[in-house]
């Protein structure tokens, strides 16, 4: 068995969206709470990809925060190695070993550090290297590992396209050496012909250092592209975990499948789609039962009272009674 970099076990995160504890006690009003992340469990094999999809605010953002230590979890836990990410001492030690890339290549760089000190700025926290010449020489190298030029490294920031700034933002998380990194849509700021380019670096960086990801997106074509295993996520609950081509072959959550049906297919034109319907109910104030239900077409009486458990079909966990029942 291929060894696990992260695993996540029983994971929730919560967060209090209370208003001031005066106005509280003034209106008479309890405190409110949002859950982010709900008993989500997933493992990443070393030199594999997963990648997490769903619609924005079902907490992937979250989950790519707790990966890496951002953020604790309110209950279950989080390993890297077999380590726990909760004690300290682990997580400063594993500090160097995982590494994340940002959504917005030019938000994530510091504006008035040329590009050289931005790369080598790991390198120095960590103390890989000492001397000014071998540190220059390493950022050079990363660079040129990026695509970019060493002489790049006396620009700023603002000198460069979007799909530079990413590749600058990869050179700066390739700088100290990771085992392991979260990348949280690192293509959605950039144009269609700069993601594949970003896209295809990332997968060669992959091949050629043994890399683990920890993909986060919402676009199913870049995760096709990228994914050996998928989870998809829905307010804040993975509903189907599986092999990448096993999910887009023949998914089996009534969600999964809304959400392939509106991928462009000049094959399907004249074809009814059935979109997904309906919107996304409040984190704050979630339904009982399955949360997918006020959207899905397959739901019953028992989806409505009743949370689903994850069972495994053919390899694919599915959280979904309708799957479980033989109805979908």
């Amino acid at each position: 068995m291929a060894d696990i970099v992260l695993q996540a076990e029983g994971v929730t995160r919560d967060f209090e969206v209370s208003r001031p504890l005066l106005q509280r006690m003034l209106s008479g009003e309890a405190r409110r709470t949002l859950r982010a992340v709900d008993d989500v469990s997933f493992s990443i094999e070393k030199g594999t990809t997963l990648s997490l999809v769903g619609e924005s605010g079902c907490g992937k953002s979250t989950i790519a925060r707790l990966a890496v230590g951002l953020y604790r979890p309110s209950s279950g836990e989080i390993r890297f190695e077999g380590q726990p990410l909760s004690a300290a001492r682990a997580q400063a030690a594993l500090r160097r070993r995982m590494n994340m890339i940002f959504q917005d290549p030019y938000a994530s760089l510091n504006p008035r550090w040329r590009v050289r000190d931005i790369v080598a700025e790991p390198i120095r926290a960590f103390g890989l290297l000492s001397s000014a010449k071998d540190i220059a020489d390493r950022v050079g190298q990363l660079l040129t590992q990026v695509g970019l030029a060493a002489a790049d490294g006396e620009k700023y920031p603002h000198e460069f396209s979007g799909g530079q700034r990413q590749r600058i933002s990869i050179a700066r998380a390739l700088s100290s050496e990771p085992d392991f990194l979260v990348c949280d849509e690192p293509t959605s700021a950039l144009d269609v012909s700069v993601q594949a380019q970003i896209l295809n670096l990332m997968r060669d960086l992959q091949q050629q250092f043994g890399l683990t990801y920890l993909f986060i997106s919402h676009n199913l074509a870049v995760v096709r592209h990228m994914s050996d295993r998928l989870g998809v996520m829905y307010l804040g609950r993975i509903v189907e975990l599986g092999a990448g081509e096993t999910l887009f072959r023949a998914a089996r959550h009534p969600y999964m499948r809304l959400l392939l049906e509106a991928i462009p297919d000049l094959a399907m034109v004249g074809r009814t789609r059935t979109p997904v319907g309906g919107e996304v109910p409040s984190p704050i104030a979630p339904p009982p039962g399955c949360t997918f239900h006020p959207r899905c077409p397959l739901a019953n009486e028992r989806c409505r009272v009743e949370k689903p458990l994850h069972a495994v079909v053919d390899g694919v966990a599915v959280a979904c009674h309708a799957v479980a029942e033989g109805r979908a």
